[in-house]
């Protein structure tokens, strides 16, 4: 398979995932900064222009973090990234939709492509503060969703790998986690793919 991610991305979480069922791929690095995810070659895999893509081994790709996630959760069932149970499932897409589509979606894009939302510099720091409230907003509610346990349902799923990355960037920006994201957090730092993956990327664990 191949993978196009670009490091430090919503893609370390697909990268993490796939260190977990410990598959063998080629990765391809989209250097977002200088344009990459909209060079020809990388338009013919995905035209979304997105990260992360899956390339998978009959060729076909599959974008979009929640549809690597369950397409990786259900090819290989053995490894538990999907618990059984329809509760779990719920969960899990839940978590999955909320921190990809809101917290990511809504409030890290104000944050780090503040310029997208308003070519008026006068407006940035007021759309980043708004950022910074909607993710904010986000850690409080999956705080209370990891009151007395370890991972987003008991055990390590594919809700974990996204919710790890924003937590990952709450770090980078300094933004105080709520004291079970925090756990949650330091327990997947903790992890031997997530360490390898960190390293991988260019990150001190």
């Amino acid at each position: 398979m191949k993978f196009y991610m670009t490091p430090g991305s919503c893609s370390t979480g697909i990268h993490i995932l796939l260190e977990e069922l410990e598959l063998v791929f080629e990765v391809y690095l989209v250097n977002l900064m200088a344009g990459d995810h909209l060079k020809p070659e990388n338009l013919a895999v995905n035209p979304k222009a997105t990260i992360p893509t899956l390339v998978r081994d009959d060729g076909s790709s599959v974008t979009e973090f929640q549809a690597i996630a369950w397409w990786l959760a259900r090819s290989y069932p053995k490894a538990g990234l999907l618990p059984a149970g329809i509760e779990n499932e719920v969960r899990i897409i839940e978590t999955l939709d909320y921190v990809v589509g809101t917290m990511h979606g809504q409030g890290y894009t104000r944050i780090f492509t503040t310029a997208n939302y308003s070519p008026n510099a006068a407006e940035h720091e007021a759309i980043q503060a708004r950022g910074r409230e909607i993710v904010s907003k986000g850690f409080v509610l999956i705080n209370e969703l990891l009151e007395g346990k370890e991972y987003v349902v008991g055990t390590f799923s594919i809700a974990d790998a996204a919710l790890f990355y924003v937590e990952f960037w709450a770090d980078k920006i300094k933004l105080t986690l709520p004291p079970n994201c925090l756990a949650h957090y330091q327990r997947m730092l903790q992890r031997p793919a997530v360490r390898r993956v960190l390293a991988e990327e260019g990150y001190r664990v």
